[in-house]
């Protein structure tokens, strides 16, 4: 047994994302905050965001109600409508907010902020910035600020393993370095903003450390969870023919459609007029699963996006990330049908928050994709999630900037050393096979019930034989998620939103 590392803090937020970085730019000067990240600053999905950040700065009763309509549609019937409300209601002043922080978004000649559409959406209110870059641009900006902040500390290269739990009341995290040194922090107001799940997959858009910690960390301390049945894959993400490419996955942004570009199949037939009214603009559920189809109709692995018609220059001045990417891949937008498929993009489901981010747990709130605020029902709207994340980012600090904090209850917690040479990499590889296989667009039972077979046996294994290694908590993290995902799969048996049930 040894004794580890012991920090008290006010405020302990956990991931370097949108979700955790704002959060803790709207919580008072006067509490010491300790931002821990599994990985530098600007490693996030957050960063990855091309589209950019839905919402509405006219606060006309008229246009705040088509936000709604909107994402209400996508959401397929299972949503909070409250929450959404809510959502819709408080984008004007967070996102005045960053722009009053500085976040560059595009505007015009003349400085009115330019705006975009994109699948599910009647209008055009999307903000963007960069063209193609708006997280890289928000997040840098953000971090700026974040790092000459004094009441903020950063700890980078940590990961959350598990959460300090007693009496259902959440005390502080537990920490692992990525080379095996351990920390506890104590804190009056614990917040969780990982990120996404893409890792459980063989192929995602999500940054490679997306393993689903807090969800996972959430689940054993007793945490309530929602919709984890629930995984949107995007529909066009970049395909790569040679087969070179592994792992994170170039998507080629919803904002390209929305700008006019269309799908073709192998043939070079538009198709989606066969499954939608709203063609390309359908909601991502919609479009990934009609691409699902017009794949096995025309036996190919990937559809085409064309977007020849829309010009060199507007399409290297208003995206020019994935043109460069393209250009990289051997690909020039303004001559070439680009190959893309769906592929796993964003985790709907997460820790239950109540309109105040708080979870069912006392002093633990949540934020961003770990969590499930209800806003997005069983198919999220294109580009809402970095609205959320500003939105209960705000609504979290204003809790915890009410609480008068008069103790930080902490006790030294021991550890028994249990270091193995083990390599959990297959463990990994069999699980993101499993679940790109079985779990992805089209799910049926007997697939379902092999998933669960596969994912149970690890997680059995993992939970049997314990030890104390990062590699072994990147692999229970993982295979705990998954075991999350089809559990819910299996359950629902009715086909909703982004969850496909053939039989």
């Amino acid at each position: 047994m040894s004794e580890i590392k012991k920090i008290t803090t006010d405020v302990l937020i956990l991931g370097g994302g949108l979700a955790g970085l704002y959060t803790a730019l709207n919580i008072n000067k006067d509490k010491n905050i300790i931002i821990v990240s599994k990985e530098p600053l600007g490693l996030s999905n957050s960063y990855l965001a091309q589209g950019g950040i839905a919402g509405e700065l006219n606060t006309s009763e008229e246009i705040l109600a088509k936000h709604i309509e909107d994402t209400l549609i996508a959401g397929s019937g299972l949503f909070d409508k409250e929450a959404i409300k809510e959502l819709v209601y408080d984008a004007s002043e967070n996102l005045q907010m960053l722009i009053d922080l500085g976040v560059p978004f595009d505007v015009d000649e003349s400085g009115k902020i330019l705006l975009t559409k994109e699948g599910g959406h009647s209008t055009r209110r999307i903000l963007h910035a960069g063209g193609d870059a708006t997280g890289k641009n928000i997040m840098e900006t953000l971090i700026t600020l974040i790092r000459n902040r004094e009441n903020i500390q950063v700890i980078e290269n940590y990961m959350l393993y598990d959460l300090i739990v007693k009496d259902n009341k959440c005390f502080g995290g537990r920490l692992i370095s990525m080379d095996n040194m351990f920390c506890n922090i104590f804190a009056t107001s614990i917040i969780l903003a990982t990120g996404g799940i893409g890792a459980v997959y063989k192929d995602s858009t999500n940054a490679h450390g997306a393993t689903g910690d807090g969800i996972a960390a959430a689940y054993r301390a007793g945490a309530k969870l929602r919709g984890m049945e629930f995984v949107q894959f995007h529909p066009t993400v970049f395909y790569d023919v040679t087969g070179n490419i592994k792992g994170q996955k170039f998507l080629i942004s919803e904002a390209v459609r929305g700008e006019g570009a269309y799908l073709v199949n192998i043939n070079g037939e538009r198709f989606m007029k066969k499954y939608d009214q709203r063609l390309e603009l359908a909601p991502r559920d919609i479009v990934s699963q009609s691409i699902m189809k017009e794949m096995y109709d025309t036996w190919s692995q990937y559809v085409y996006i064309d977007a020849r018609h829309l010009g060199k220059d507007f399409l290297i001045q208003r995206f020019p990330t994935i043109y460069q990417k393209c250009l990289e891949s051997g690909y020039h937008m303004e001559n070439d049908l680009i190959p893309v498929a769906p592929v796993e993009h964003y985790g709907i489901g997460g820790v239950q928050i109540d309109l105040n981010g708080e979870t069912s747990i006392s002093n633990l709130y949540a934020n961003g994709e770990c969590c499930s605020s209800g806003v997005h029902g069983a198919n999220r709207l294109a580009s809402n999630s970095l609205l959320e994340c500003i939105v209960f980012g705000k609504r979290i600090a204003k809790i915890v900037n009410q609480k008068t904090i008069l103790h930080i209850e902490s006790w030294n917690i021991d550890i028994e050393y249990s270091v193995n040479k083990y390599n959990y990499h297959p463990i990994r590889e069999e699980i993101r096979d499993t679940m790109s296989k079985y779990v992805f667009i089209v799910r049926d039972s007997d697939g379902l019930h092999l998933a669960q077979s596969i994912i149970n046996r690890h997680y059995r294994n993992l939970c049997k034989y314990p030890f104390t290694t990062v590699d072994y908590y990147r692999a229970l993290n993982i295979v705990t998620v998954a075991k999350l995902i089809t559990d819910a799969a299996e359950a629902r048996k009715e086909s909703i939103g982004c969850h496909l049930r053939i039989n």
